[in-house]
């Protein structure tokens, strides 16, 4: 390594972006192309950063085995700051093997966490959770470990396990305090604030109340049947029955659960989950056949019975119904809480993290758009959609797969 690639390196080393290019930016050569592409990701210029890395990793070749999966590594987390999941889990995953038998271990390590975040953000939790457990074990370097302790905190609490939660953003303090990175502590401070800000509303009764996360797994550990608008399902105890895919069967067992323990005059129930207010004699069968599929699906956990005016939902263990509802509702909240970690995501990545179709992310973000609460930058292809943060509350339920299906 010559001393002006040495000079930048420990330059970007320090966080001085600046001084590492001033050292080599009119050089083309691939070591120095890589060390502009890590200056240019410091410096938030993303796309040129990934350009440069890429050249880099196409220069150095196969003969140079190493340079290249760090060039690898590098870009893929360039991707990761884009909200760009285009790229090949394989190639990434091959680059770690690489580094970990060049004894490369840091960098190595450094992939498998960049996958581990990747696959957080699309809410594949157990995917994530095997990546992350090839960082145990390891002595990793301070930022490092603040970054793995970040993200099994995230995996933690994604999962609503609020203690082991607790105990990783412990760690994460302590790793970034010793790494004495301003921005790290930050994120850990501003994690365990989450965890202080209402995460749902619960309804029960007529009454509604704000709860923290740890007072949502206490909730859904209680046995009371829960009917959980964030993961629309419903659950009691250890039972749960998805209906995610059958939203007219959540919404009727949405409106019986709030109106527990009283019953639900059926016009309400068909303005309710069929969005009419002029309902007419074939509304009426089909909420009967409605009912019956509902009635069904839930025998285990609840039983619903016809009333004089309509419906009313009876749990099987005699205990109380209550609503776990999101701090904001409609069909965008989703989509509006991964936007508002403040990166800029492409419609692709959305579609790809919700799960939905790209034409569905597109219009709901023209609503959101007219609605001022999104904004996007670039055109075509290039373009991007921001948010400004949620304050108030955390959006940890609001987010695809927020909880295990256990």
């Amino acid at each position: 390594m010559d001393s002006l690639i040495d000079a930048s390196a420990r330059a970007l080393a320090a966080g001085d972006a600046l001084g590492a290019l001033k050292r080599i930016a009119l050089r083309d050569d691939p070591p120095a192309l890589a060390l502009r592409g890590i200056a240019m990701a410091q410096l938030g210029e993303h796309p040129r950063a990934r350009e440069l890395l890429r050249r880099a990793a196409r220069d150095f070749g196969s003969h140079e085995e190493l340079a290249r999966a760090r060039c690898i590594v590098a870009e893929a987390e360039v991707a990761l700051a884009m909200r760009d999941f285009s790229g090949s889990p394989r190639s990434l995953a091959a680059a770690a093997a690489t580094l970990e038998a060049r004894a490369d271990h840091a960098n190595a390590l450094q992939a498998w966490l960049i996958t581990a975040r990747q696959l957080l953000l699309l809410g594949r939790l157990d995917e994530a959770a095997a990546a992350l457990a090839h960082l145990d074990g390891h002595g990793l370097p301070p930022a490092l470990a603040a970054m793995a302790e970040l993200a099994t905190a995230e995996l933690a609490l994604r999962s609503l396990r609020t203690g082991p939660a607790q105990a990783a953003l412990a760690r994460a303090h302590e790793a970034a305090e010793h790494a004495r990175v301003p921005a790290l502590l930050a994120e850990v401070a501003e994690a365990r604030a989450a965890l202080d800000r209402p995460a749902a509303r619960r309804i029960s009764a007529g009454a509604e109340q704000a709860v923290r996360l740890d007072e949502v797994e206490a909730l859904l550990e209680s046995g009371a049947l829960v009917i959980d608008a964030c993961r629309r399902g419903l659950r009691a105890g250890t039972s749960w029955q998805p209906l995610t895919r059958r939203p007219v069967l959540f919404a009727l067992a949405r409106a019986l659960a709030e109106a527990w323990p009283g019953d639900v005059d059926r016009e309400a129930l068909i303005a309710y989950a069929f969005r009419t207010r002029k309902p007419d004699e074939t509304h009426r069968a089909r909420l009967r056949v409605e009912i019956g599929r509902l009635r069904a699906l839930i025998v285990p956990l609840a039983q619903i019975e016809a009333t004089t005016q309509g419906f009313i939902l009876k749990p099987r263990n005699a205990g109380e119904v209550m609503v776990l509802a999101p701090p904001i509702d409609g069909d965008q909240a989703a989509l509006v809480a991964l936007l508002a970690d403040g990166a800029a995501w492409s419609t692709s990545a959305l579609s790809l993290a919700l799960g939905t179709s790209q034409r569905t992310v597109q219009r709901q973000l023209v609503e959101l758009e007219a609605e001022g609460r999104v904004r996007s930058i670039g055109r075509a292809r290039a373009q991007r959609w921001l948010a400004p943060p949620l304050t108030g509350f955390t959006t940890i339920l609001l987010l695809p797969t927020a909880l295990s299906p256990g």
